[in-house]
């Protein structure tokens, strides 16, 4: 059967007409080794993209000068040994730190890795693997997930690559229709602005916003769901787990300000989210719309360098920091900072139609 064939008669499966098989992970994965580590201390920046344990942001801890004898290659699988265990597919050439197993196959690639990581992160989760029980490479290569399989009973790697492929082709055309719907509505609704003339003041936070505190969940509390429940992590605009317990927090169309652990992030929330006791929840006082917030969140993050994890961003200090705002008439001008947002955002939804449309031809 041809490739072309193979592929169309994918598009019209669904995953329960495949079959599937438990298949042990040694004989889904030519190799399964643990990286030989770096240790960053005295390391220069540089090009070689760095995986550590994180369970986010794909483990990628930064680009570093690292020893060629210490790089992984490309088109692999990464998991963290300890901690909470995430699989990632790196697309790059990558160095490690300590405890990360490396799960290559000469058939692997972002596509069929993506299906297999879905799988392996499914997996680590059912045997509720943490730092009291650790990833052991021995008992990982004789364990067991169920894998789709192709006639002679083994792992399927074109169905996996085709089927993700496919998805991501069907997700790309619905993100394509949702920004042409978005553009046009913005691009009614912008009102034009001159940035030559615009005048600055500085403005302390609480003549602005209401802010609240946060209530903590503690991990015995937390139950798995929907709910976005925000801490004070720099990534994932500040979402750190989904759950179902609800609390006096929840609201959305609000920003929260990390006073604790990355002290001076901040992120907005169009969505309802709960907020731990680690940020502060702001809600503006006038004009609390989506693109007048995420101005302001601008505004509030590009003070974050004064803070750190000694020098908390508590209320009282968070109430007396001063942030520059556009100012009319002795007041914040919110018409200018709602327009600025929407005239960014019409600019780079046209860049990225337009860079959609000519690799896609």
């Amino acid at each position: 059967m041809t490739r072309n064939i193979y592929s169309r008669m994918v598009i019209q499966m669904t995953l329960d007409d495949k079959e599937w098989k438990a298949v042990k992970f040694k004989e889904i994965f030519d190799e399964i080794y643990i990286a030989k580590s770096t240790d960053l201390v005295n390391i220069k920046e540089g090009n070689v993209p760095f995986v550590g344990r994180s369970s986010t942001n794909n483990g990628f801890q930064g680009e570093f000068d690292i020893d060629l004898g210490k790089i992984n290659k490309k088109n692999s699988i990464t998991i963290g040994m300890v901690g909470e265990p995430r699989a990632f597919f790196q697309k790059y050439n990558f160095a490690c730190s300590q405890n990360i197993l490396v799960l290559r196959h000469k058939r692997l690639n972002e596509n069929n890795a993506l299906f297999l990581c879905c799988l392996i992160n499914q997996y680590l989760r059912l045997k509720n693997y943490n730092y009291g029980y650790p990833v052991s490479k021995e008992r990982f290569k004789k364990d067991m997930i169920i894998v789709p399989v192709n006639h002679a009973g083994k792992p399927d790697y074109d169905f996996m690559e085709i089927y993700i492929r496919n998805k991501n082709e069907e997700c790309e055309r619905k993100f394509e229709k949702y920004l042409e719907t978005k553009l046009y509505k913005l691009k009614k609704e912008y009102k034009e602005i001159s940035t030559n003339s615009i005048s600055w003041e500085n403005y302390p936070i609480n003549r602005i916003c209401n802010i609240s505190s946060g209530r903590d969940i503690y991990d015995a509390e937390r139950v798995n769901g929907n709910i976005p429940y925000i801490t004070s992590t720099s990534a994932n605009n500040g979402i750190k787990y989904f759950v179902s317990n609800i609390n006096s927090t929840l609201e959305g169309n609000a920003i929260s300000v990390n006073r604790n652990g990355s002290v001076g992030y901040a992120f907005y929330h169009k969505y309802n989210a709960l907020y731990s006791n680690d940020c502060r929840k702001l809600k503006l006082k006038q004009n609390n719309n989506e693109f007048v917030s995420l101005f302001v969140t601008n505004q509030i993050m590009a003070q974050k360098e004064k803070y750190s994890y000694g020098y908390k961003l508590g209320t009282g200090r968070l109430k007396r920091q001063y942030i520059l705002l556009p100012t009319k008439n002795k007041q914040p001008d919110y018409n200018y900072m709602e327009n600025y947002i929407k005239l960014i955002e019409i600019k780079k939804i046209e860049k990225y139609l337009n860079y959609y449309k000519v690799t896609k031809k």
